[in-house]
């Protein structure tokens, strides 16, 4: 006869467990909630929102890994919605919202395979296909940009900078954004280095 080991948990007063179907809803629901409150800032008529801090510090901003830092997050599914936004931050430095918007919009399909019994590896796997998919018609429509097409360049910096309240001297600042980053870039084995 064996005996099974009952696990303890250790977790502080007041703390609620939940499992399965319902913990599923419970994590999808925080992290739709998240996506939701930084979706009206998206696009050309996104609105900015102001933020109260505990300490009474006002902050007015579009900016979604802004928003998102200051909300002060504590349910784990949704603190890892304000991870992608810092990782597509620090990683490209723009287009953390629409990473969080679409993230939510992940979660949100697959809300609705979840209760059409759908497994989740399932659900997983059809993502990674998806994923893969993306990249390969990405990769396929992508422009090889050279580091001396400097008007190239400059309308990429044009484009991160709309909406990011800049759009007044966009054209100049772009000019600037590109200067630096060709003063301070190396080329390694034919790959291009910059140490930001």
């Amino acid at each position: 006869m064996s005996t099974q080991i009952q696990p303890i948990f250790i977790l502080p007063e007041g703390t609620q467990r939940t499992t399965g179907r319902n913990a599923q809803r419970n994590n999808i629901m925080a992290a739709k909630l998240v996506a939701e409150t930084v979706r009206t800032t998206l696009g050309p008529k996104g609105m900015d929102k102001m933020i109260v801090d505990s300490l009474g510090d006002i902050t007015v901003t579009n900016d979604g890994v802004t928003i998102l830092e200051e909300m002060q997050i504590e349910h784990p599914a949704a603190k890892m919605l304000v991870e992608i936004a810092k990782t597509q931050e620090n990683e490209v430095g723009d287009g953390t919202t629409t990473a969080v918007v679409l993230a939510g919009e992940l979660l949100k399909n697959a809300e609705d395979l979840l209760e059409k019994d759908i497994h989740p590896t399932v659900i997983v796997r059809g993502y990674r296909m998806a994923a893969d998919k993306a990249l390969e018609i990405l990769n396929a429509m992508a422009e090889d940009v050279k580091e001396t097409d400097t008007s190239a360049l400059k309308k990429i910096a044009m484009t991160a900078m709309t909406g990011k309240g800049a759009e007044t001297a966009k054209e100049h600042l772009a000019d600037l954004a590109v200067k630096a980053v060709i003063q301070v870039l190396d080329k390694e084995n034919g790959k291009i280095l910059i140490d930001k």
